[in-house]
């Protein structure tokens, strides 16, 4: 049986706006996030992503309605983290703590902290256990932190740009465990990146934020049905309105565009019909 958690938006906003000064940094923001979805949050740099975590996360003040389950993130901040786990994408660890320390200080610190955990996580890996955390290379802290992070169970879990500074093998191990050991049909993550190619095949909803403002919001299944990318050879001219690009461009030996709910048929008969990429999308809708 669902808790009440589970069964109503682990995350509520509606009209969220965020000002420095005279310059808005989001407008209007609506966003529900549901149990058991991996949302990727997609979009230029400074563009609100990290500004949109923080109100989330009740770190900023704000205008507009943000309920993180069922509660106001800025007033139940210290209960909310009961239950849900962030990093940041400057987040820093104690300098002057060894690895054990730090581990031996979480279990201390988190009800939801589990040490086993922990140390299966970093289980090959070349960060030692009495290592001090200063001598870590920038990439072993931020691999050290999501492990730190992973080990809480928590039902959501918010991430700020979590593999910068990490090579594509470790990106591709610690996406590997995100599906593996933390997401669930009762767990969610909310992951932000403008770095689309390395979370493409982990989402199942897509956010493109630009300027503050949501502009799209959709199922990733729907890349595949919704729209389609077409590699011509020929000097393709569509002049019936019901057949125009929403992109295209130029390349050395032929043109790409993309089309929303196009007629693959007759899409076909001018080059190969593919489906695009994230990516593609992106760049076609923000361009």
């Amino acid at each position: 049986m669902q808790s009440e958690s589970q069964s109503s938006p682990f995350i509520d906003i509606h009209n969220l706006s965020k000002n420095y000064g005279s310059k808005t940094v989001l407008s209007d923001i609506d966003l529900q996030l549901n149990a058991g979805e991996i949302v990727g949050l997609i979009g230029p740099n400074g563009a609100g992503k990290s500004t949109l975590l923080k109100c989330i996360m009740g770190l900023i003040k704000f205008s507009g309605q943000v309920e993180i389950f069922g509660k106001d993130p800025f007033r139940h901040r210290t209960q909310l983290l009961e239950n849900m786990s962030y990093v940041a994408d400057v987040a820093s660890l104690p300098e002057w703590m060894q690895v054990a320390d730090l581990l031996s200080f979480m279990t201390q610190a988190h009800p939801k902290f589990s040490n086993s955990r922990a140390l299966e996580l970093l289980k090959g890996t070349p960060i030692g256990l009495q290592q001090p955390i200063s001598t870590l290379s920038k990439g072993m802290k931020t691999r050290l932190h999501l492990a730190i992070i992973m080990a809480i169970s928590t039902d959501l879990l918010v991430l700020d740009e979590p593999t910068l500074g990490l090579d594509v093998l470790v990106r591709r191990e610690f996406q590997d465990r995100l599906i593996s050991d933390y997401y669930s049909q009762q767990r969610s993550i909310l992951i932000t990146t403008h770095q689309i190619d390395e979370i493409e095949s982990i989402l199942t909803r897509v956010l493109f934020i630009r300027e503050g403002r949501i502009t799209m919001d959709f199922k990733k299944e729907e890349l595949q049905t919704r729209y389609a990318k077409l590699l011509s050879k020929n000097n393709v001219v569509f002049s019936d309105p019901a057949m125009q690009p929403i992109y295209q461009r130029a390349l050395p030996d032929q043109t790409e565009f993309i089309f929303e709910n196009p007629n693959r048929e007759e899409l076909a008969k001018y080059g190969e019909v593919q489906a695009p990429s994230l990516e593609d999308l992106f760049v076609a809708t923000n361009s």
